[in-house]
């Protein structure tokens, strides 16, 4: 697993040990990314499922201004940190060990919005649709932004989450990724 693209292109990163983590292998990173548009001119990052970190990692490399990485299992949080930090972002990084629902509570009380937002949940207990709702609810989505669920093939989402529009989806083997856009007022 590397870095794919950006000013830290082909930095390794470690992966979490043990079979309780499943990153996000470099094919569906590369897809991801070109899907969404290569590069950035700044703007915030959630990891919010971060495993290794490596999708908020790729997105400073390509140009976000900061990443909040978010992670609850203590091993996989390691590995975040130390790959955070052998790629000397620490500056432009925050760090969360809690679940999900919690963290976007969290983060709900402050007064920042995310461009683009990484879901990918263990399959089997993904609550995708809540957690873009909730997002929403409070106040967590920049206009335009972009949110990137990783999930099962078989998992079908609705085109329309509030208003979250889904963009496209692909599927790469047992893993498919679903894109929605965000605006704030699509009539306007």
């Amino acid at each position: 697993m590397r870095v794919i693209a950006g000013e830290h292109r082909g930095r390794r990163l470690a992966a979490v040990p043990g079979k309780g983590t499943r990153p996000t292998t470099d094919k569906v990173k590369e897809s991801i990314f070109n899907m969404i548009g290569p590069y950035f001119d700044g703007g915030w990052a959630l990891d919010l499922y971060a495993g290794t970190g490596s999708l908020g990692i790729e997105a400073l490399s390509r140009g976000a201004e900061r990443a909040v990485f978010v992670e609850r299992d203590t091993k996989a949080f390691a590995v975040v940190k130390q790959n955070v930090t052998a790629c000397r972002l620490d500056d432009h990084a925050e760090l969360y060990r809690m679940d999900a629902d919690r963290a976007i509570r969290t983060l709900g009380k402050r007064d920042q919005a995310f461009e683009l937002i990484f879901l990918d949940p263990p399959y089997a207990n993904q609550k995708i649709v809540e957690e873009i709702t909730l997002l929403q609810e409070l106040g967590l989505l920049a206009d335009g932004a972009w949110i990137v669920a990783e999930h099962d093939v078989g998992d079908q989402f609705p085109e329309v989450i509030g208003k979250c529009v889904r963009d496209r989806a692909s599927t790469y083997g047992d893993t498919a990724v679903t894109l929605y856009y965000y605006e704030a007022d699509p009539e306007t």
